[in-house]
């Protein structure tokens, strides 16, 4: 049975049938998306001139016994075209975001295929009108290319995952049957394109990863319904049964949004925000949401020196970390794992009195955030929070999910409705990639689901190579939360594993470039106060970097080799540089700013080669219009204020 469905799906994807034809182009003419309708539904697209997604089948199978996108009976056509502007609530990449589109629906008895087309990218969508509620038993979602293009696969061993890959340079030839990615994934198809495939506005609905299929196909896969679970020692809860269908689903719905980005070079993507478009907007009031830097506890062990209490899990601790904060402005102190008992979080541990430190924090101008584990979260769902409401805490970071079946899904939107009921923020750890949530939920300010700092406690494989192809891959759907801020440094040939007292790969300029390139409305600052207390020159950076911006302006890119970003906050600019495994000099011009400005610059210093955490910081006046060297050593960085 599978060798005949893959032939069909071999001769759907490279051959033609007889079908009715629609198209529907980017406004800019640059991308068209032919779709044809028939026995099958397929769309193909070509970016100038160029196919770069040959026909691809794409269908719905429900258990009523229909099949839409089979046997398509078009009844009605409509275009239209939307050129407006959004005004983001959270300013990941800019104070205002252009959604200007052409789109096609495709009417047929009792559903709608939707085609929307950007200058940068396109996505499709079923919707249907059925009466009554039903299930998903599977979707065809297929990536058909016509050449054997280079991927950056994002390999996954199983479904019940973090979503934490490394993103492997692979030909889609060389991609084996048996293997299978999360999404987002990247592909190149040349020198003048990128293909970025994820999805937004994923309600109610799993997640999407992809298949090999076929010699230079891919295909949609999904998680299974879970039908029965078990709890684990170690607060989680996993299926131990799954149904024979994705999804049990109302008969009227809009399905997710398939995204394909299309950009002509690696900037492209970082300033790309189809992601963001797709999703539905907020409805609410969310002018409570406060973004901020957060001092964390766990990567760092609460490993503090040079204090007269002992360290751990307890209020002097605590106490220190919110002084710390209050000292240079961060907004937020984030209690990790260990502050509650382990299956109630409504019951604090002995040596921690929640409302005490609510009400030091006060004082300071420093609030709270805690952190919980889905599983026991879940059991006493709405107590906890009125409970942390009643306490004053500000917002959860939520981990541990580990999939993106329907159940979770499901659970993730609850969370962040009712979180933003209580005006809590929410963190979402140990969990799929963003869907366009910041603009759903604005108080859901970021998420892992990426490969980040915390590895270097375990291993040394989150290497300088892998941090700068993050920015063209995982952020390009949305905000993430990398944890950056290291300030023990070491080149990858020296790196040691300690995981209580763990240090980074890469150098000191290296981590400060982050703040600059990596984008999270909440961002850590990871490493201990007592550590941060002996590094005054990199806490005047960290101090005044922000974290949401009002523009963003690509330098130079090249993913996995080398980035810098330019970004602006009100007058003022900051520009954060990394590269990869080898060293780059560029020359910037200033072209960006106005009249006469200060450049304060922190550079890999001149025994950077020796010390990874060397660094030389450096003031100088600037004009619009100069041209400034920034020199990055192998694994290197580079971060400026410009004011």
């Amino acid at each position: 049975m599978k060798k005949t469905l893959l032939i069909l799906s071999l001769i759907l994807c490279g051959g033609k049938m007889m079908a009715e034809n629609y198209t529907v182009k980017s406004p800019d003419e640059n991308i068209v998306v032919n779709v044809e309708t028939g026995a099958i539904t397929t769309y193909s697209v070509s970016f100038k001139g160029q196919v770069v997604l040959s026909p691809s089948p794409i269908s719905m199978t429900f258990d009523n016994g229909t099949v839409i996108g089979r046997n398509m009976k078009v009844t009605d056509v409509d275009y239209l075209s939307e050129d407006k502007t959004l005004t983001p609530v959270i300013r990941q990449k800019s104070k205002t975001i252009r959604d200007h589109y052409n789109e096609m629906v495709l009417s047929a008895d009792k559903y709608q295929l939707r085609f929307r087309v950007y200058d940068d990218g396109l996505a499709y969508r079923f919707h249907t009108d059925f009466a009554d509620s039903l299930k998903v038993l599977s979707e065809e979602a297929t990536y058909c290319f016509p050449k054997d293009y280079n991927t950056l696969f994002p390999e996954e061993r199983t479904m019940l995952s973090a979503q934490q890959p490394l993103f492997k340079p692979m030909k889609l030839s060389e991609i084996r049957p048996e293997q299978f990615c999360s999404t987002p994934i990247l592909i190149k198809i040349d020198d003048k394109a990128r293909i970025f495939i994820s999805e937004s506005d994923l309600e109610s609905y799993p997640g999407m990863f992809l298949k090999k299929q076929g010699k230079y196909e891919l295909a949609g896969k999904f998680a299974a319904y879970s039908l029965e679970d078990e709890k684990t020692d170690d607060r989680q809860i996993f299926p131990t049964k799954r149904a024979d269908y994705l999804a049990r689903v109302s008969g009227t719905r809009n399905y997710p949004w398939r995204a394909m980005i299309v950009a002509e070079d690696d900037a492209n993507l970082i300033t790309n925000q189809l992601i963001y478009k797709l999703a539905p907007e907020s409805e609410g009031d969310y002018s409570w949401v406060r973004p901020g830097k957060i001092a964390w506890d766990w990567y760092n062990a609460l490993a503090l020196y040079d204090v007269d209490f002992k360290a751990g899990v307890n209020n002097e601790t605590y106490k220190y970390y919110i002084d710390f904060a209050s000292r240079y402005g961060i907004e937020y102190v984030v209690l990790d794992d260990g502050w509650s008992e382990a299956w109630d979080v409504t019951k604090t541990v002995p040596e921690i009195n929640m409302e005490e430190l609510v009400a030091y924090g006060k004082k300071k101008n420093v609030d709270l955030i805690l952190w919980v584990s889905w599983a026991p979260f879940r059991e006493k769902l709405d107590e906890a929070f009125d409970l942390f409401s009643k306490w004053g805490i500000k917002g959860i970071k939520m981990d541990f999910m580990n999939r993106d079946d329907q159940e979770m899904v499901d659970f993730y939107y609850t969370v962040a409705r009712k979180a933003a009921e209580h005006k809590l923020l929410v963190d979402f750890h140990g969990a799929y990639k963003p869907t366009g949530w910041l603009r759903t939920f604005p108080n859901v300010l970021t998420s892992e689901g990426v490969a980040g700092l915390e590895n270097h406690k375990w291993g040394s494989f989150v290497t300088p190579e892998h941090n700068v192809t993050l920015p063209f891959t995982r952020m390009v759907a949305g905000p993430m939360d990398y944890t950056p801020g290291a300030m023990l440094n070491f080149h990858e040939k020296d790196h040691k594993i300690w995981f209580n007292l763990p240090a980074s790969v890469g150098t000191r300029c290296h981590q400060l470039g982050m703040y600059v390139v990596y984008e999270s409305p909440l961002q850590m600052l990871a490493d201990s106060p007592s550590n941060y207390y002996r590094e005054e020159k990199c806490m005047e950076f960290l101090s005044q970097v922000p974290v949401i911006w009002d523009e963003t302006r690509v330098l130079k890119a090249s993913v996995g080799e080398y980035v810098v970003v330019a970004r602006r906050s009100g007058d003022t600019w900051f520009i954060g540089g990394m590269v990869g495994k080898k060293g780059q000099t560029f020359d910037i011009n200033l072209d960006f700013i106005k009249g006469t400005k200060t450049m304060t610059s922190w550079e890999d210093g001149v025994n950077v080669d020796i010390q990874a955490r060397d660094f030389a910081c450096r003031t100088k006046k600037v004009k619009q219009g100069d041209t400034v060297t920034i020199k990055m050593y192998d694994g290197g960085g580079y971060a400026a204020i410009i004011k």
